[in-house]
């Protein structure tokens, strides 16, 4: 089932690995076709992702053949479905995740990776949703396997991943408690569902934050920045503790006694490694928290396409503090 769509149009291509500056806005790229489970999307919002920059850089493990169109994450509208598509149809508000190229006026998506998106949400709010909110679940309930009344720890809680995971946790009845590095950021958290919230700047807010929740320590940290915290992570752990490593940008050195003495665990999380069994469950959560309401995606800043070297180098320097996330905006809703 097809609709009228253009030949060409406006994205962004990389045509070499490097820094912000190999990002170019090209207004005559194909527009990608489908295959028979495929849906393509036209896109009105894409999500910006750490994870973008480096496949940009030349520094993921799996890189795309050059040239490419940057983004994994996006929200608009089905033009165009596939003959084996039963679940989409042309017209439908979509989020997704797991594309190939939404930094563009149109992108192909496997459906499986395509969802409804609420009427409660905009664009711009459902581009926050695949890798922030699909990293959130896993690093909490699969990989930390949280449980209600349980301490969660939140490093960089301010951060799209940091501000799902609060949220998610908080509706999950745990004691929730968040950092950031500035006022603005601690206040955002502490909005979005943290009990205490401490400043990551200043010296001993880990013990202050183990000592707001009575001295024992935390059930789960979710570890956004593991190369600066990991070792002092470890000193505010209780028995069973789990810390699951959601990001990490250089090596660190810790004691694994305190790993012993508490019999806890350090976890790494890669939304890549997601089974379809989890990514669907996954999904299913997402989508039910939206609707009912506990999940709610902040945006820090939507960037036109034209400004998306500024995008790229906001989304890893945090100018000024994390505050939620960052959207390019594609098209009109």
């Amino acid at each position: 089932m097809t609709s009228k769509i253009p030949n060409v149009m406006k994205a962004v291509r990389v045509n070499e690995f490097g820094g912000p500056n190999v990002l170019r806005v090209e207004t005559d790229v194909p527009v990608p076709k489908h295959t028979e489970t495929q849906v393509v999307i036209k896109v009105g919002s894409a999500g910006v992702n750490p994870v973008d920059t480096y496949i940009r850089m030349g520094l993921f493990a799996n890189l795309p053949p050059l040239p490419y169109i940057p983004g994994r994450d996006g929200a608009g509208r089905v033009v165009e479905v596939g003959s084996k598509v039963q679940t989409l149809k042309p017209g439908d508000r979509v989020f997704f995740s797991g594309a190939s190229g939404s930094y563009a006026e149109y992108v192909s998506c496997e459906a499986h990776s395509v969802f409804p998106l609420s009427n409660r949400l905009s664009f711009s709010q459902g581009a926050a949703l695949g890798v922030p909110y699909f990293t959130a679940y896993r690093a909490l309930f699969i990989k930390g396997g949280a449980k209600p009344a349980e301490k969660v720890l939140v490093h960089g809680a301010s951060g799209a991943v940091g501000l799902a995971v609060t949220q998610w946790a908080r509706a999950n009845g745990n004691v929730v408690v968040g950092t950031a590095g500035t006022q603005q950021g601690m206040d955002l958290v502490k909005k979005n569902g943290a009990l205490f919230v401490f400043n990551h700047r200043e010296k001993g807010y880990l013990e202050k934050a183990a000592e707001a929740v009575g001295g024992e320590g935390f059930d789960v940290i979710i570890e956004n920045a593991s190369d600066i915290n990991l070792g002092s992570d470890l000193t505010v752990i209780g028995p069973r503790a789990r810390i699951i490593v959601v990001g990490n940008r250089g090596n660190v050195e810790i004691s694994p006694r305190f790993l012993m003495t508490e019999e806890a665990s350090i976890i790494g999380c890669a939304l890549f490694r997601s089974t379809p069994a989890e990514w669907k469950e996954t999904a299913a959560a997402v989508i039910s928290g939206v609707e009912t309401g506990y999940l709610v995606p902040v945006i820090d800043k939507d960037y036109q396409m034209e400004a998306v070297q500024d995008a790229h180098a906001n989304v890893l320097s945090h100018e000024g503090g994390a505050r939620g996330k960052l959207v390019l905006a594609i098209s009109d809703e």
